[in-house]
């Protein structure tokens, strides 16, 4: 299967769990991000044997110390994971809630009711951490996601999503409602970025030069995020 193909599939996938995940409860989304948090205690130490493959190639690729530490899964920033997973589970959802509500000369009273996006691409760099970070946010908020993390993270991040849809399948919701994007291929992003029919927003994580060139590409509306 092309790369084309691939993305394309995803995105098909991503839309069809969208709908889905927009109707689910908010006790069901809550169970997942409870059991994600549960599965990553669980696994903290086989997510640490594949993070030092990650760690291994950055230093061997003469990656600075500074940008190695971005990569690092220690126990304490997986439990900082596993917390912001429960956090979120414990906050009230949202998604229904009407806001504004004001009435008009009609004498008709409306207001903005919180909806879900749809499904939104994220492409970050480094930071392994930011696949459960995105990843939480998307199931609490009724979202699908497609995940396009670095490549120095690539079997971190792959490890990572493996629990997401483990946890996704075990609370009977769809395990395309995120997706990570598996390859190290540049030209997955082009495609991710440049899908409307499928991609409602992008969200560009990292340096300025990562967003400006997501943001002069895409052909979908953009969110930046800048990390310090």
């Amino acid at each position: 299967m092309t790369i084309f193909e691939n993305i394309t599939t995803m995105g098909q996938q991503a839309k069809t769990a969208s709908a889905l995940m927009a109707k689910a409860s908010a006790a069901t989304k809550n169970k997942a991000l409870r059991h994600l948090a549960a599965l990553l205690r669980a696994n903290t130490d086989a997510l640490q044997l594949d993070n030092a493959k990650d760690l291994e190639r950055a230093r061997a690729a003469g990656l600075a110390e500074p940008m190695v530490d971005r990569l690092k899964l220690t126990p304490q920033v997986l439990e900082t994971c596993a917390q912001g997973c429960e956090q979120l589970a414990a906050m009230p959802d949202v998604i229904g809630e009407i806001i504004g509500m004001k009435q008009v000369p009609s004498g008709i009273r409306v207001g903005q009711m919180r909806v879900p996006i749809g499904v939104f691409g994220m492409i970050f760099e480094s930071r392994p951490h930011v696949t459960i970070e995105a990843a939480s946010l998307s199931i609490k908020s009724g979202n699908a996601c497609i995940l396009r993390g670095g490549s120095e993270a690539i079997e971190s991040n792959k490890a990572l999503a493996k629990l997401v849809q483990q946890a996704l399948a075990d609370s009977g919701l769809p395990v395309d409602a995120v997706q990570l994007v598996q390859t190290t291929d540049r030209a997955a992003v082009g495609q991710l970025i440049t899908m409307p029919q499928f991609v409602d927003v992008v969200i560009p994580r990292g340096g300025k030069g990562l967003i400006e060139r997501i943001s002069a590409e895409a052909k979908v509306p953009v969110i930046k995020h800048l990390d310090g």
